[in-house]
C-alpha cells in the first residue's frame, strides 16, 4: 500500500516497478488526497484500489488499511519514492514463511536519499538492478528486535495488525509514526536482507515548513514517549540529535533544508513542554 501526496510521477514509476516483479502482488491500494495525485491510467497485472481524502500520512494509511481485502495475509508499505528489488515481494514471502515468529520486518536500503539531496529514480534503478544481477539468492539475516520499522518499506502479518492503526494525532507528514505503529504490534519487529531496494527521498510532496518539521522532531518523540509505544532512550536520543543537527549546520544549511525554520520548531516545541503544553497536532497552528 502507498499513501502519496503531490507525486504522481514517482507513483507512476513505482507501480511500473511492481509490474516488473517476480512474484506481483495480490493487489495494491493507493491511497491519495485528490486526483491530481492519481497516476495516469494504465493497466497493471494486480488489482489496483484508489482511495481519496483528507491528507496526512496517518490518515491516508489507515484509509488503506481500512479497505484491504479480506484474502491480505502480509502488508507492505511503500513510500511512492521508493525503488523496489524486482524480487522484492518475493523475498519478503518468503522471509515470512522461514520465520513465523516474526511480526514485521523492514528490508535493506541500498541508498537513503532522505539523508541528503535526494536520489534520481533514474539512479536508484541502476543501483537496484546491478544488486539483483549480482544477488540472486539474497541472504535471510535476522537483525535484533527493534522498537518500530523503517516506514518507507516495511512489512508486516496482517494478523498482528488486527484493528491496529496509524495514529491521527500525527498529523501532515506524521514524523515516527511507523515507530508508534510498531509499537502497538505484538511480535518481534526486525530489519533483513531478505528484501531490498532504494529511498529516493524525494523532497517534493514533503513538509517544506521547516517550523513544523522542527516542531515535530521534538514534540513527536516526546508525545511517543509520554504514550508509551517509544522507549524513553530512543526518544531522547531523536530529540537531542535534532537539536543538534539543526544547530550546528544553521550556519551553513543544506540547500534543501529549511534549518533555520527548524531551529526555530525545534524550541517552539521545547517552549511548550515547559508550558505543559506540547501536542503534535500543534504544527497545524504553525
Amino acid at each position: 500500500m502507498i499513501a502519496t501526496l503531490g507525486r504522481a510521477r514517482n507513483v507512476a514509476a513505482l507501480l511500473d516497478r511492481l509490474a516488473l516483479q517476480s512474484r506481483l502482488p495480490a493487489c495494491v491500494v493507493l491511497s491519495m488526497e485528490s486526483a491530481e495525485d492519481a497516476p495516469p491510467a494504465r493497466a497493471h497485472p494486480f488489482p489496483l484500489i484508489q482511495l481519496f481524502g483528507p491528507r496526512g500520512s496517518c490518515q491516508q494509511r489507515n484509509r488503506a488499511l481500512d479497505r484491504l481485502p479480506p484474502d491480505i495475509d502480509l502488508v507492505l508499505f511503500l513510500d511512492d519514492d521508493y525503488v523496489p528489488s524486482r524480487r522484492l515481494i518475493a523475498g519478503l514471502v518468503h522471509f515470512f514463511v522461514t520465520f513465523p515468529a516474526i511480526a514485521g520486518a523492514s528490508g535493506r536500503l541500498l541508498a537513503d536519499g532522505i539523508i541528503g539531496p535526494g536520489i534520481s529514480p533514474k539512479a536508484a534503478v541502476a543501483l537496484v538492478e546491478a544488486e539483483d544481477a549480482r544477488n540472486e539468492q539474497p541472504s535471510l539475516s535476522v537483525s535484533a528486535p527493534h522498537p518500530g520499522l523503517y516506514g518507507c518499506n516495511m512489512a508486516y502479518r496482517r494478523t498482528a495488525i488486527g484493528d491496529v492503526r496509524f495514529d491521527e494525532n500525527l498529523p501532515l507528514y506524521g514524523w515516527q509514526e511507523d515507530i508508534d505503529f510498531g509499537g502497538h504490534i505484538n511480535g518481534p519487529l526486525v530489519y533483513t536482507d531478505a528484501f531490498y531496494g532504494v529511498h529516493c527521498g524525494e523532497k517534493s510532496g514533503r513538509e517544506r515548513n521547516g517550523r513544523r518539521l522542527g516542531y515535530s522532531q521534538i514534540a513527536n518523540p516526546w508525545y511517543l514517549r509520554r504514550k508509551g509505544t517509544m522507549p524513553a532512550g530512543f526518544a531522547r536520543r531523536l530529540i537531542l540529535r535534532s537539536l543538534a543537527a539543526n544547530g550546528v549546520r544553521l550556519l551553513r544549511p543544506e540547500p534543501w533544508i529549511d534549518r533555520k525554520g527548524r531551529m526555530i520548531g525545534n524550541w517552539l516545541a521545547v517552549r511548550d513542554i515547559l508550558l505543559r503544553r506540547v501536542h503534535p497536532r500543534r504544527i497545524l497552528e504553525l
